[in-house]
This record gives C-alpha cells, structure tokens and sequence, in this order.
C-alpha cells in the first residue's frame, strides 16, 4: 500500500506561481501566497528561487536568481530566458510608458488597449511605407509576440476586425523594465534608429 502523502495548504499556490505570474485577481490564490507567504518562499528558496510579491501592482511571482561565479553546480534554469527583437522590444516599452502615464492620470487599476490603439502608436516609429496595409499586417506581430510571453492579455475579441479586439497591458511589464531598465533600452533603441 502506497504511504499517503500529506500536501501542504498552499501547493496550489506554488503550482500556479511555477506556471506564471498570480494576480489578485485570482482571489483565492492571491489570498493563499499573501497567508503562507513564509511558507512559499522556504519552498522556493530550497530549490533556489525566490518569491517575489509586488502588492501595489497587484501580482506574484517566482524570479530565479543567475547563478554566482562561486557556485560549484549552478542550478539548471526552470525559466528560459526570452529575447525580443528590436519591434517586440520597442512595443514592450511603449506600452511600458503608456502603463506609467495611465496610473498617473487614473485611478484604474487595469489598462486596455484595442490592436489598433497599440498599431498606431507603433506606427509612428516606422518610416513612410506606401503599402499601409502590409505595414499593419507587420505591426500584429510583436503583439502577438506580447501576448505569449504574457505581457498582453485578450480582454475581448472581434472575430470579423482583429484590430477592434482589445487588450489588457498587464502590470507584469513594470518588473520586466523597471524605470532603470526603461532609460537604458530608449538609449539602445534611440541608438538604433540613428544608425539606420
């Protein structure tokens, strides 16, 4: 007879934090990381991670630290790391910017644009182009990027104009460029532009 194995209260918790970040949003377990927040992080802390709670924003999440010169072993990495490219990048810190100016002049705590809110203000980084609508067909494509990584989030779908459909930016952006993070890519990407 197999021993039975006693799970500890918040595991469901520690799964959803492997699986991405937690919003409060997702009540009970944002209510479960918040109560046994000792607990998780001695759990990820054994396996060489940390948990990281930013309560302002509203969202959890689990950071593995890169491995010190001094590790004999250096643990494998759970999470991969993902490059942008220049596109992708520049998107992410516009609606970076576009996040920082809305919790300045609004008291919401989610912000939504609709695909051709984000095109056209993307667009204005790109030089004249005589075939718009290849340019807009280009343009889906760091958003699509986006939304796999998490960054975006479709809020509400149009089946018959893609660009009506909307998206929530999530607050995940603000630990992925930071204000620091946000000057040094605006100087790369300025850098970019004047070498083209």
């Amino acid at each position: 007879m197999e021993p039975k194995i006693l799970r500890a209260p918040y595991a469901a918790a520690i799964i959803k934090l492997l699986q991405g970040p937690v919003y409060a949003d997702d009540k009970n377990t944002w209510r479960d990381i918040l109560g046994w927040q000792s607990a998780i992080q001695e759990y990820f802390g054994k396996i060489g991670m940390q948990l990281i709670i930013t309560e302002q924003d509203g969202f959890a999440r689990v950071l593995q630290p890169e491995a010190g010169e001094d590790e004999e072993q250096p643990l494998p990495r759970l999470m991969k790391k993902q490059a942008l490219n220049y596109e992708s990048t520049l998107l992410a810190v516009m609606l970076r910017e576009g996040l920082e100016e809305f919790d300045v002049r609004s008291d919401g705590t989610k912000y939504f644009l609709t695909q051709k809110e984000i095109k056209e203000r993307i667009e204005l980084f790109y030089k004249e182009q005589t075939n718009k609508s290849k340019l807009w067909r280009d343009l889906s494509k760091p958003i699509t990027v986006l939304l796999n990584i998490g960054i975006l989030k479709l809020n509400r779908e149009d089946t018959v104009n893609k660009d009506n459909n909307q998206y929530e930016i999530k607050r995940i952006l603000k630990a992925f460029i930071n204000n620091e993070k946000l000057e040094e890519i605006k100087q790369k990407l300025a850098h970019y532009v004047h070498t083209l």
